[in-house]
């Protein structure tokens, strides 16, 4: 036995329980966005982490409850910011405005959660999916442009589905900048709200199809 032989080689750190969880989490979360919830097995997230299966067993039940975890996290985060953005602050083109931002802050900081938003989820997440997420923005919306017709003395009866508009509107743009990253957030944004503000502020009390007529 040479003088090295019988050095006692530095074991890793173990990690605490709540550690590994959120290891678990980070390591589910870039492979779900990758491959989707159908195309990830405990097996890969637990290679990706250097843990044994049971591991995430332990922690999460199994690859649903992980994928569970990491939906409401995004959701809870994407909501927190874009209910923030929506408190009337201001015109409504501010509020457009920062409504704009904050998806577009969301898609930037955290790609890969919304990534998994927009994929057609599996209905575990305990909070809802991101289509539960755009309605409720859709019906915070429709207050807002509730009040803003009833100054042009527009229906308000159809505020609602004006808000479905500006919002499927915005969450497509999204959808696409997530992929292309150009131009720069604030000039999308822009973009977006010259759109969305100079359509509505030129609205017609009576709109109709012209081919119609």
């Amino acid at each position: 036995m040479t003088e090295h032989e019988d050095v006692e080689r530095p074991r890793r750190a173990r990690m605490t329980g709540a550690a590994r969880r959120e290891q678990l989490v980070a390591v589910g979360r870039r492979t779900f966005a990758a491959k989707g919830v159908d195309g990830t097995s405990v097996e890969e997230v637990a290679a990706a982490a250097e843990v044994s299966k049971p591991i995430v067993y332990e922690h999460f039940g199994g690859k649903e409850g992980l994928y569970a975890v990491v939906v409401d996290r995004e959701l809870r985060a994407l909501t927190d910011a874009v209910t923030v953005a929506l408190v009337p602050d201001g015109s409504e083109r501010v509020t457009l405005e920062r409504a704009a931002l904050a998806l577009l802050d969301y898609i930037e900081s955290s790609p890969d959660g919304f990534r998994i938003l927009v994929r057609d989820v599996s209905g575990t997440a305990p909070t809802g999916t991101y289509a539960s997420l755009l309605s409720d923005v859709a019906a915070q919306v429709s207050h807002m442009l509730s009040d803003a017709f009833e100054r042009r003395s527009i229906a308000t009866t159809h505020a609602p589905m004006y808000a479905q508009m500006l919002v499927g509107m915005l969450s497509l743009t999204g959808q696409w900048w997530l992929e292309t990253r150009t131009p720069a957030k604030e000039e999308v944004a822009a973009h977006v709200v010259n759109l969305a503000w100079n359509g509505l502020g030129g609205l017609e009390t009576e709109p109709d199809l012209r081919t119609h007529r």
